[in-house]
């Protein structure tokens, strides 16, 4: 067997092989028992699903398993990331230099029409990925409510980004997983949880654009959620990092806060997170932030203060002048917009699958099962996907993400387009 690639075992945010530990927690352990709760990731199952498969040598590798931008880094974040190193002599603040606050205050007025206090309302972070997973170790309180003798449960979309389900673990929490189908257009159908599960219900993450489905909420979705928030007193964590790869000028994708803002709502119980990530091709800078409720930051500060997860200063400056630019975001969607145009027909010949509303992921079904499927791609092809049933769970006697595959095209267009041709040969030979 040919090794993988040494870049597919590193971390690097959403979508990597991460490096989640995850090893045999024997009861002799004096650790956590909630870490025996977690899965391999998803791409450390992929690494074993890959055992003993000999990727077609006649092919030159193509990744489009990882949800790393691989668009160049604009030159004028590297520079004002270097001309920043001085700032390396200092300690940073959690909270984050007014700066960069008020830049990312600036930006969601832009993007969102929103007038949000940068002293109380927003927060940096190390990226959204960090962020997510402590979240959820601020607001959980296992011993709240009047089903205080069972676990609180935090509810996710399913198929899901995998730090939802270790964060209500490690928070002492159960997930709860709402099944996003195909036939539904991929929407929650709440009905899924009984009255008595939802009364439980204390976190609920939302994923907008979705990762993998692409799906977009829309105001309606919006307006049913926050009935629900407000019936059952369920704080939601609107996780956005996809939010600026879309498709048409015209509409990009609603923002949890903006819905809030367009209903006459407050920020009550609602926070959202977003990251520069795929914004703007830094997954490696580990820089976003959190934004909502004052109250639920104010707790979140604390926390994070604690967890000694301040942003490097450097990184701090870097970001502003990201958050402070748009014109190389657009040239970012534009990039994406002509892979999605070339190959999205061209793979639905053979894959049942369509323009997703957003985010960079073609949510492909295959004619075989989705780990044959990505196996055979290796073997015959040199084509790296992702089985989507490794980003699910079986919910309601079903894994929603069983016979599909996540299709990132990240890659270079020349890339994209030979990844197809070869996705094409391998699906008519099947």
């Amino acid at each position: 067997m040919q090794p993988l690639p040494p870049d597919l075992g590193s971390w690097g945010g959403k979508g990597v092989f991460g490096d989640n530990p995850h090893s045999d927690i024997t009861r002799d352990a004096q650790v956590n028992p909630h870490l025996a709760q977690l899965q391999p990731y998803p791409f450390e199952k992929l690494r074993a699903l890959f055992g003993g498969v000999t990727p077609s040598p006649q092919h030159q590798e193509i990744k489009l398993s990882i949800g790393e931008p691989q668009h160049a880094t604009p030159a004028f974040i590297i520079d004002a990331l270097a001309n920043s190193l001085a700032g390396l002599a200092n300690y940073p603040t959690t909270q984050g230099i007014p700066a960069l606050r008020q830049a990312i205050a600036g930006w969601c007025q832009r993007r969102y029409d929103l007038a949000l206090n940068p002293e109380t309302e927003i927060l940096p972070v190390n990226g959204s990925r960090e962020a997510l997973f402590a979240f959820a170790q601020t607001v959980i309180d296992p011993h709240r409510g009047p089903h205080s003798q069972q676990p609180p449960l935090v509810v996710s979309p399913n198929p899901f980004y995998q730090i939802y389900e270790g964060a209500a673990y490690l928070a002492g929490a159960e997930p709860r997983f709402l099944n996003n189908l195909p036939e539904n257009g991929f929407a929650f159908e709440y009905s899924q949880l009984s009255e008595a599960e939802w009364a439980r219900v204390q976190l609920f993450y939302v994923c907008s654009p979705g990762n993998p489905t692409g799906k977009v909420l829309s105001l309606e979705d919006w307006k049913t959620l926050f009935a629900l928030s407000d019936k059952h007193g369920f704080i939601i964590a609107s996780d956005e990092c996809y939010s600026e790869i879309y498709f048409d000028e015209a509409h990009p994708p609603i923002g949890a806060l903006q819905a809030a803002q367009l209903l006459g709502r407050t920020n009550e119980r609602l926070v959202m997170f977003s990251s520069l990530s795929k914004r703007s091709n830094l997954p490696g800078m580990r820089s976003g932030f959190v934004a909502g409720d004052a109250a639920i930051l104010k707790k979140f500060l604390l926390y994070r203060t604690y967890h000694g997860c301040a942003m490097a200063p450097p990184v701090q400056m870097a970001s502003v002048a990201a958050w402070n630019d748009e014109a190389h975001v657009l040239d970012n969607r534009n990039q994406y917009r002509e892979k999605f145009a070339a190959c999205t027909p061209l793979i639905a010949e053979v894959l049942g699958t369509s323009m997703p509303d957003a985010s960079f992921y073609l949510w492909a079904r295959t004619p075989i099962a989705d780990t044959d499927f990505a196996r055979g791609l290796l073997e015959h092809y040199n084509v790296v996907v992702l089985p989507g049933s490794f980003l699910a769970r079986e919910s309601g006697g079903i894994n929603p993400g069983a016979n599909f595959v996540r299709i990132a095209l990240v890659a270079s267009l020349a890339e994209c387009l030979e990844a197809t041709a070869r996705i094409r040969q391998f699906a008519q030979q099947l």
